[in-house]
């Protein structure tokens, strides 16, 4: 008989073990295959032994490509830094205004209650495996009580648990949008919204905010946006990179232009009640009647400590717009990593409970000063154009870049401010808005007074008045 492959159904029991099982191949001839496991399709020869069937085609020599998400994912930040030149001034320590993270220095440590509550949890051994996808209920349902308002009430199964406020955003993206579909993203704006989005196909469509208005948005820019493919409007506040902080009459316009175009809203609010004295920063959640929201938010910034990696997203959906499908969605999607690092969840509960109001005081307060050192010295350099911060942990800095003639743009001008006073502020055209540059107000208060110092050094050395030539251009 011929040694010939056929395809044959076979119909076992699921029976570990040498088990033989008969079956009929594609033209009849009955066969008997060993050891499976179970009803299954199996190519075999006719005297019943398993091999692979032949390919059809072979690969002749080695080409493994990325993928196509793998060549779309780029991070604007990145692109741009990776792209400077930055030769420090050797005879000036490196000052770096650059970093989003309130650690780096030092200056900004988390409050000892926090550090209880992770080596508490720690010597419990109670949450060294694997937690649920979406996180464990109790530390689901201390987030729910935390944040939870009678305008916005919440429960655990409204909590999904995150790898840091990043995931948040990445599965809050993913549920709602498909590849074609179209995001409004703030202008300027967190670079990670474009970084996920057009990995996935999905298309960014930025909306400006003023900065002569405090940053507020643009609503008629922003409205004139939305068309039938505008799956999500992420709206950030407090901002990053801006420091601004919505007023409560503008958040409710922009939750008017989201209820007239049935857009729901991811709401990136990472720095929550990280806002300065004679402010108020209510949740969008808490002034919405019928649009959803998920909030995206976590322990990174308002507690001191980006490195744990806890966020979530909270499910704001009192008219059930959203429905069981854009839960199960969420769901499916955390189990893409299995969820957050388990031992900060069950350090969660005293976390959000036990934390000292002082610590967060003692953290505004910094910000605050910092912030008005930087803003004060810099709103009298030639030049520059700062806008005071309400909130988180940035201040813009525009540049009145016709005065610097040496300079093309941002980028040029903040890599030479490096290799002269070594100082590094991050170009705003890596929010995707040039000639403004953002500076972290997190450092040492010595070193921000030297910062600002060094920087005015550098504005007074190269600016240079319009000629009376441009000035009649300009008319």
């Amino acid at each position: 008989m011929d040694n010939k492959s056929y395809l044959v159904q076979l119909n076992g029991n699921g029976v570990h073990g040498k088990t033989t099982v008969t079956g009929k191949s594609l033209n009849g001839t009955e066969v008997n295959v060993k050891g499976v496991h179970g009803n299954a399709v199996r190519h075999v020869n006719v005297n019943g032994s398993l091999y692979p069937t032949k390919a059809k085609s072979r690969r002749q020599r080695w080409e493994v490509k990325p993928s196509e998400m793998a060549n779309n994912t780029l991070n604007p930040i990145r692109a741009i830094v990776d792209g400077m030149e930055l030769t420090p001034n050797p005879d000036k320590p490196m000052i770096s205004l650059s970093i989003g993270d309130p650690t780096v220095f030092g200056n900004l440590p988390t409050d000892n209650a926090v550090l209880q509550a992770l080596k508490d949890a720690i010597d419990s051994q109670k949450y060294n495996g694997y937690a649920p996808s979406v996180g464990y209920l109790k530390s689901r349902q201390a987030v729910a009580n935390f944040y939870s308002c009678p305008e916005a009430p919440l429960e655990a199964e409204d909590v999904i648990l995150t790898s840091g406020c990043s995931q948040a955003i990445d599965l809050a993206i993913s549920v709602l949008c498909n590849p074609g579909d179209n995001i409004l993203v703030p202008c300027p704006g967190f670079s990670l919204y474009k970084t996920l989005a057009v990995s996935m196909g999905i298309k960014i469509k930025l909306y400006n905010l003023l900065p002569e208005k405090s940053w507020e948005a643009d609503l008629q820019h922003m409205e004139s946006l939305i068309d039938e493919r505008t799956s999500c409007l992420i709206m950030t506040n407090p901002s990053n990179p801006c420091g601004s902080v919505f007023s409560e009459e503008h958040l409710k316009k922009i939750l008017k232009v989201a209820s007239r175009h049935c857009v729901p809203i991811l709401a990136d609010e990472i720095y929550s009640d990280m806002v300065f004295p004679g402010c108020s920063c209510p949740s969008m959640a808490s002034l919405s009647n019928d649009v959803p929201i998920l909030s995206c938010s976590g322990l990174a910034k308002r507690w001191l400590v980006p490195g744990w990696r806890m966020g979530w997203i909270l499910i704001h959906d009192r008219n059930d717009i959203f429905g069981s499908k854009i839960r199960q969605g969420l769901v499916k999607l955390s189990q893409r990593i299995l969820g957050a690092c388990s031992i900060v969840q069950g350090a969660l509960e005293s976390i959000l409970n036990n934390t000292p109001q002082s610590f967060y005081n003692n953290t505004i307060s910094f910000l605050k000063t910092n912030s008005e050192i930087c803003f004060n010295k810099l709103c009298t350099v030639p030049g520059l154009n700062p806008v005071m911060p309400s909130g988180a942990m940035y201040l813009m800095v525009g540049i009145d870049i016709n005065h610097f003639p040496e300079f093309k743009d941002d980028v040029d001008f903040t890599q030479q401010l490096v290799t002269e006073q070594s100082v590094f502020c991050l170009p705003a055209s890596a929010f995707e808005y040039p000639n403004f540059f953002r500076i972290v107000v997190t450092v040492p208060e010595e070193m921000m007074v030297e910062a600002c110092v060094r920087i005015r050094e550098f504005c007074l050395r190269h600016h240079r008045p319009l000629s009376r030539d441009s000035n009649d251009l300009d008319q």
